[in-house]
């Protein structure tokens, strides 16, 4: 902070009595320095940044600050308030009053001072000293940490005399043997906070400060925001006496600390009171209260748990890559859709909107809705590559991640290439976060030196080393895929079909279902026909479960009676899980079913060369189907086929002594009471 803050930004007797007016007249020092630009500007992005959470802090403390485009280099204003101002912290107004103004876009400047200020505001020794200051010079120089220069007297040390030197002879005392340690109470923390920078490491301050002055305590933080986070070693949590989550966002993994005592509270509760939440985790561990249950976690959380295998950890990755692009897939692929049906397959030729459209003409809104419909659908590869890259290494992933999916749309990389970037992104910042740096860095790593150094080595690599392979072994993919026909396309349909209803909805599913809509990028007969395969086979299994439910519902729990009516609604919707329910029920009858059935359709489908530009959407997109009629067809047969298999499968069943009604092979129900199906055979 050598430059941000000088004498003529400390303000030692402040007279606002708002926020907004010591914001203003701290403000003003500002533009009197040529630091901000437009006063009111500036003064109307602290207000919205205010209003997003208040500034104020337990110990009269406020720290008003923002990025504007209005500001011309990072600024530290400090004002002392007589009288205090209202900031919004639980225990009254402020008098230390922190302005701190960053250009737009210079969030490591912004971060640092946060950071930095985080710090230096949980030394008790720091405040009084601001609170005791008579000179604004020797206060802009204690805020930046400057030395104090020694003064002659202190450097001239006293001449000692020769008794100084000599000492008395003593006695020997008796040994006596050390005292062994008494054992600590091991506390593992979470601090985070929606900016990830100031109250996440004040948080963690001031616990870690709170444990080491009671002495028989040991506090460890595992920090979470925007630099991400470094777990904490398991050794670590299965040691700990307790946890306390003091956080403002959702902490992740949460599951870890499951089984051990627990406080939950707001971030600023872990700043304003961290001896209180010691004592109360120290009280239910003595009365052995314990959390119940894993918490949970969203997919992106989980992705690459410690003790996952690297082909779990793989498919977390990808997963959760393919899950935060499906939206875009299915907003962007059904306007592009609704724009072909409307204006027919010549509207990709339309002029802009921007320039040209007329209200009342069809073929505008059909231009619209594609154009619209475009755009969102080129986010597709770089959403994939940026939340692979965030479920290997959080949030410092996603800038690299988006910037190599990119890349791989500018080099006609496609899909794959968003696939290989994200991944590369992600191992390049999780290598980064290995490195071991300084506290006071801590803060700039996540928003400068990560997506600084990240980007350069994915753009390298994407540009000069493995994008150009990728292109070419898309553009070998593609031509493959035109040129399919006959028993080529016929062997494709079927692979497709199985892996859609192998795990309904799981990995598999969506490994098939991911390949046919990275077709849809850049779109040919051949990946048409392989998406139109796809969702085909992926209505099937619920559509077959409803039928069956219908047909022979003797051979069905009363449950799995209901559950098929809403199948007929989901399997129409293309939504494949709809047969979860039937396949964990009776695993080894479903699943070969359905898997039959589907394929028997994504070969028909091919077969038939039936198109779709649609990614989602089931019956409802039936128009924009190429063949529509031979395509029902092709659904209706697979259907047939997966209902009388399972049908067959679950009427083979051996009967219990007593027999059963229907072939169920089941034992005679007892009145009010539902015929027993097993589980598997």
């Amino acid at each position: 902070m050598s430059e941000m803050i000088t004498a003529d930004l400390v303000d030692l007797d402040l007279s606002a009595d708002t926020k907004e007016a010591a914001a203003r007249a701290l403000a003003e020092r500002m533009i009197a320095q040529g630091r901000v630009t437009d006063l009111d500007g500036f003064l109307a992005d602290v207000a919205a940044r205010e209003a997003q959470m208040p500034t104020g802090l337990d110990g009269g403390i406020g720290i008003p600050h923002c990025r504007s485009e209005h500001v011309t280099e990072p600024t530290l204003a400090f004002g002392r308030s007589a009288d205090g101002i209202d900031f919004g912290a639980p225990d009254g107004p402020a008098d230390l009053i922190f302005l701190i103004a960053a250009p737009a876009g210079a969030d490591d400047a912004h971060l640092t001072i946060l950071s930095s200020l985080a710090r230096q505001l949980m030394d008790e020794d720091f405040k009084a000293a601001l609170r005791t200051a008579t000179d604004a010079g020797a206060t802009a120089a204690l805020i930046r940490g400057d030395e104090p220069e020694p003064t002659p007297e202190s450097t001239t040390e006293p001449e000692s005399t020769p008794e100084s030197t000599t000492e008395p002879e003593s006695t020997p005392e008796p040994e006596t043997a050390p005292a062994a340690p008494a054992a600590k109470f091991k506390i593992v923390a979470v601090t985070s906070c929606p900016t990830g920078i100031a109250h996440t490491y004040m948080a963690a301050e001031s616990l870690e400060k709170a444990g080491r002055d009671a002495g028989d305590v040991e506090v460890l933080v595992e920090t979470q925001g925007s630099a991400g986070f470094t777990r904490l070693a398991p050794e670590a949590i299965a040691g700990a006496h307790g946890v306390i989550f003091a956080h403002d966002v959702p902490v992740r993994e949460k599951d870890r600390f499951a089984g051990k005592p627990t406080v939950d509270v707001g971030v600023k509760a872990g700043i304003n009171r961290p001896a209180e939440l010691i004592g109360e985790v120290r009280e239910k561990a003595a009365r052995g209260e314990t959390t119940s249950g894993a918490a949970s976690a969203t997919p992106v959380d989980r992705a690459g748990d410690t003790g996952d295998g690297y082909g779990t950890k793989l498919r977390k990755w990808l997963m959760s890559g393919v899950s935060y692009m499906v939206p875009f897939v299915a907003a962007g692929g059904l306007l592009i859709a609704l724009g072909f049906a409307i204006g027919g397959y010549t509207i990709n030729k339309a002029p802009s909107v921007a320039e040209h459209f007329v209200w009342t003409q069809t073929d505008s809104w059909a231009a619209l809705l594609f154009q619209v419909g475009s755009v969102a659908f080129a986010f597709l590869v770089p959403v994939l590559a940026g939340f692979i890259a965030y479920g290997m290494a959080d949030r410092p992933g996603l800038v690299p991640g988006f910037v190599g999916g990119s890349i791989a749309l500018t080099i006609n990389a496609g899909f794959l290439g968003g696939l290989a970037a994200g991944l590369i992104a992600g191992g390049v910042v999780m290598a980064i976060q290995k490195v071991n740096v300084p506290p006071v860095l801590r803060g700039i790593m996540p928003v400068v030196v990560i997506p600084l150094i990240s980007s350069a080595v994915v753009g390298f690599l994407m540009f000069l080393v493995i994008g150009k392979p990728i292109a070419s072994l898309q553009r070998a993919l593609t031509d493959w895929l035109n040129s399919l026909s006959g028993a080529n396309a016929i062997i494709l349909g079927i692979i497709l079909g199985l892996m859609m209803c192998f795990d309904l909805g799981g990995p598999l599913n969506k490994v098939a279902y991911a390949f046919a809509v990275g077709g849809l990028a850049n779109p040919t007969e051949g990946s048409l026909k392989v998406m139109a395969a796809v969702m085909a086979a992926g209505m099937v299994p619920p559509l077959a479960m409803a039928l069956a439910t219908t047909v022979r519902g003797r051979l069905f729990t009363k449950t799995e009676r209901e559950n098929g009516k809403a199948a007929w609604v989901l399997g129409a919707s293309f939504i494949t899980e709809g047969a979860i329910p039937f396949a964990a029920a009776d695993p080894l009858r479903v699943i070969p079913a359905s898997m039959a059935g589907g394929a028997v359709t994504g070969a028909l489908s091919m077969a038939f060369g039936c198109t779709l530009r649609a990614p989602h959407g089931g019956i409802f997109v039936v128009p924009l189907i190429g063949n529509p009629f031979l395509y029902l067809i092709a659904i209706a047969a697979g259907v047939c086929v997966s209902t009388a298999l399972v049908v067959i499968l679950k009427g083979m069943r051996k009967p219990a002594p007593e027999g059963g009604a229907d072939g169920a092979g089941d034992a005679p129900a007892q009145k009010g009471e539902e015929p027993k199906i097993p589980v598997a055979a």
